[in-house]
């Protein structure tokens, strides 16, 4: 295949052996842009700068690996395969960021700091090595017919190159094993988050899909040195492992911090969405009204419905009827209710009483005021009462009836 024959036009980037270059692509871009915030707000950590370092070279490959990039690197260069020992060298590169990340992921918040940067001293030193060899070989090699999708079949003969392209895959193969080895052990650990074993989960299956990548190649490289054609193993099932590979990989990345970062603002949503009904009963207070908050974050939202719930209790507090709330929690015990229920029930009464009855509207009455410190610490569990109007009803009806009518009826 030559450049001219790629250009088919939009339709034909969008089909066949191109969508396992674009697809992985946006995905790796999306995961980059997710996690470069963070990584330009604390570069220090080794971990992040891993993290960066491994989605940027996975870009790289996918842009530079496609065919016509190929085309365009070895015109721009007038050097028939330069691309080759170029892609190489970032595959290279890449599979050194997989075994980085596991280091620093799985040994970064520990006490083996000084095992962890002799780890790390020894994948730059030997993945550096060689990249250099990589060059070293394409510049001893005779590759002059320049080859955009099978290099790899169609040089797999020829001297030097054949050394080159069995290098590559030979350290990408090793990567893979030792990453998947040393994260199906991780997994197996007692005690880690669940959206981290998710996120391995998803790094594991990428993992072993790239072997499924050098496997294909490998195979197809055999078949020539035996006289056999099996090129579409190298043209259509090697890039397509590797970009569910990629697609695996970019989600493991993304899943333990994207998924903690959606949890914990779901769970700050619903702690909000929880008190709605006990901030709609407050509406009642004279002088206290819920403050918008339509543009602030979850969390101040969630701070302000409970700075406003919070008042508005401490303004009603003095009108409580003390001895309703003790009547009240006579009568969800008697029903049945737990002490915890029966205490959130019995002040959502009280509170229902002294709002219905105008009891909250300002008299000069000094008599003795409901403890507010329960009020004040468990406005999620009122709140949640309130959702329940059965029991609410029930309560109310059975503390309405005097101690003594319901001893005696008992």
């Amino acid at each position: 295949m030559t450049p001219q024959s790629l250009a088919g036009g939009p339709a034909s980037f969008l089909t066949g052996l191109y969508i396992s270059f674009w697809l992985p692509g946006l995905v790796l871009g999306a995961a980059l842009a997710i996690k470069l915030p963070s990584i330009v707000k604390l570069w220090r950590d080794p971990l992040l700068r891993a993290v960066g370092g491994l989605l940027l070279l996975a870009c790289a490959v996918f842009v530079f690996a496609a065919p016509p990039t190929i085309a365009w690197t070895n015109r721009v260069t007038g050097v028939p395969n330069i691309a080759a020992p170029w892609v190489y060298s970032l595959i290279t590169a890449l599979s050194a960021s997989w075994l980085l990340l596991v280091v620093h992921w799985r040994n970064g918040h520990t006490d083996r700091r000084e095992q962890t940067r002799r780890a790390t001293r020894w994948v730059v030193s030997v993945y550096t090595a060689v990249v250099v060899a990589l060059w070293v070989l394409f510049a001893l090699a005779d590759v002059p017919v320049e080859q955009i999708r099978d290099l790899d079949t169609y040089y797999a003969t020829t001297p030097f190159m054949r050394e080159e392209i069995l290098l590559y895959l030979t350290v990408h193969t090793a990567a893979c094993l030792i990453t998947a080895r040393l994260i199906w052990t991780w997994i197996r650990t007692d005690g880690l988050d669940g959206w981290l074993r998710w996120g391995l989960r998803f790094l594991s299956v990428g993992y072993v899909t790239n072997l499924l990548f050098s496997a294909a190649k490998f195979t197809a490289i055999v078949a020539r040195w035996t006289g056999h054609d099996l090129d579409w193993l190298n043209t259509n099932i090697a890039p397509s492992a590797a970009c569910i590979g990629a697609t695996m990989v970019a989600t493991g990345v993304i899943v333990p911090h994207a998924g903690q970062y959606l949890q914990e603002r779901w769970l700050v949503r619903r702690r909000r969405r929880n008190l709605r009904p006990l901030a709609r009963l407050l509406r009642a207070v004279p002088g206290r009204r819920e403050p918008l908050a339509l543009q602030a974050t979850p969390e101040i939202r969630l701070i302000r419905r409970e700075t406003y719930i919070r008042d508005a209790l401490l303004q009603l507090a003095r009108h409580l009827d003390e001895d309703l709330r003790r009547r009240a929690l006579d009568a969800a015990l008697a029903l049945g209710a737990e002490p915890g229920r029966a205490r959130a029930l019995a002040a959502a009464v009280t509170i229902m009483d002294a709002v219905e009855t105008g009891r909250h509207t300002p008299d000069g009455d000094d008599t003795a005021a409901l403890d507010t410190a329960y009020l004040l610490q468990e406005i999620h569990a009122v709140s949640a009462a309130l959702r329940s109007p059965d029991e609410i009803t029930a309560v109310r009806e059975r503390a309405a009836v005097p101690a003594e009518s319901m001893s005696a009826h008992d």
